[in-house]
Parts: C-alpha cells; sequence; structure tokens
C-alpha cells in the first residue's frame, strides 16, 4: 500500500450509485491503499428498488433493510467503508443534522477527492441535491467560524462527478476518463450484490465498454474499460503534457 494516508470521499444520493458510476475508482483507489468512505444519503427505498417492491409482503421498512444490507456488503467488496443518512429519497430530504454531519466528516477525512453526482437530472431530483450538498459542506468545512475551536486539518478537495444515466440529458462532459480494466472483474460482481436493480446491470457494462474505447482513443494506450468524470475545477499543473 503506497497512499496509505490518503483518502476518497463518495457522496451518494442512493446506494447503486456509487457501485454504477463510480465502482472503478473506489475499488481501484482503495487497491492503491487510500481509505475510501462512502456518504450514503438515503437507502434507495422508495424509487430505486423496483424489484423488492414487487415481492410479496414488502414494506418500507423490508426495502431499507435489504437495500441497506446490499450497500454494505457492496461497499465492502470494493473496498471502501459507508455511512448511512437515512434521509429518504423521491424526494430527498437533507436536514441541519445532516448538514453539520457531512462537515465533519470532510474534517475528519480530509479527503484527496471527491465524488458526486452531476449537476443537473431532470429525470432525478435526488441526484443534483446530492450534489449541492456534497459541495456546500465541503466549502463550510474550510470555515473556521463553523464550530470555532474544533480541531482539524481540512483543505477543501477537487471534486469529480461522475456520470449520470443519461448524460446527454444533464449538460454531463466526460472530461476524464479513468481506466477501471485492473478493478473490472470486481465492479462487475459488485453489480450482483444489487438484487433490487438488475435491470441496470448489462446497461453499466455497455457504459463502460464504451468509455473504455474512448479512452484508449484519447490516450492512446489499450482500454477495455472506463469510468467517465466531469471535473467541477480547473487543475493546477506544471506543464501540459
Amino acid at each position: 500500500m503506497t497512499n496509505a494516508n490518503k483518502t476518497g470521499l463518495v457522496v451518494t444520493a442512493h446506494p447503486g450509485d456509487f457501485v454504477w458510476r463510480a465502482g472503478g475508482a473506489i475499488a481501484l483507489h482503495a487497491k492503491k491503499g487510500y481509505r475510501i468512505k462512502i456518504a450514503c444519503l438515503s437507502f434507495g427505498e422508495r424509487g430505486e428498488s423496483q424489484f423488492a417492491w414487487k415481492e410479496a409482503g414488502a414494506t418500507l421498512e423490508k426495502v431499507k433493510a435489504g437495500r441497506r444490507d446490499e450497500a454494505q456488503r457492496a461497499a465492502e467488496m470494493l473496498g471502501a467503508e459507508i455511512e448511512f443518512f437515512d434521509a429518504g429519497d423521491y424526494p430527498l430530504r437533507l436536514t441541519e443534522a445532516h448538514f453539520d454531519r457531512m462537515v465533519d466528516i470532510y474534517r475528519e477525512l480530509n479527503p484527496s477527492f471527491v465524488l458526486t453526482h452531476a449537476l443537473e437530472d431532470p429525470y432525478n431530483f435526488d441526484h443534483p441535491n446530492a450534489a449541492h450538498f456534497a459541495q456546500e459542506t465541503r466549502v463550510v468545512a474550510q470555515a473556521m467560524g463553523h464550530k470555532p475551536g474544533a480541531k482539524y486539518t481540512y483543505a477543501a478537495p477537487p471534486v469529480f462527478l461522475f456520470e449520470p444515466h443519461q448524460p446527454e440529458q444533464c449538460n454531463f462532459k466526460p472530461q476524464v476518463i479513468l481506466n477501471i480494466d485492473e478493478v473490472w472483474d470486481l465492479k462487475r460482481k459488485t453489480f450482483e450484490i444489487l438484487a433490487a436493480q438488475k435491470h441496470l446491470w448489462a446497461y453499466y457494462e455497455r457504459v463502460a465498454l464504451n468509455r473504455g474505447v474512448q479512452g484508449g482513443r484519447n490516450s492512446g494506450k489499450a482500454m477495455t474499460y472506463g469510468e467517465a468524470y466531469q471535473r467541477l475545477f480547473p487543475m493546477a499543473v506544471e506543464e501540459l503534457a
């Protein structure tokens, strides 16, 4: 492990989101020795659990329990830790207490990078709400006047927006393509934990293959599977090569 002191933070609206869209990044960085923490804002119990609701005797609490178990096992398989906010979905309703906890997480973890949702999604307002929450708390965590006297070391990290389900409708720009060949088998295996969303397994395999083709073409290096991200802030570099 060469990056034992480095960390990454994933802020996700629902359990499946971090698997489909950022599972490769999570597994890859965990393998490199990063401590990866997932802040899962809801269990996706209302709108992200279609198969679970079709089961006989389904109730809200049963669905929540099932999705929590799926998310926990998926995070562990990818090599990450996970914290649940239980803020509900469809709609996602984040409170002042949730906000305060997220700021604390930034300060405690001091992440090297943040992964979260795209800024727009006309199909699912939980996603941009989660993105806004991740960004606002990232900024507030810098404010010395928030919980004055608290001891922490924190520098606002770069933010990468992971790919939404329909990027062309969300003004998403695939500015970064991450090669996930090394961990693809693990990411694909994690799909199978998410039994409540079986309809997405093949779709996100196709997405990874498409981004792999684009990544190879743009880098000149062979790549089969990729994940696309959009940078929220400029890169500061010493040279352009």
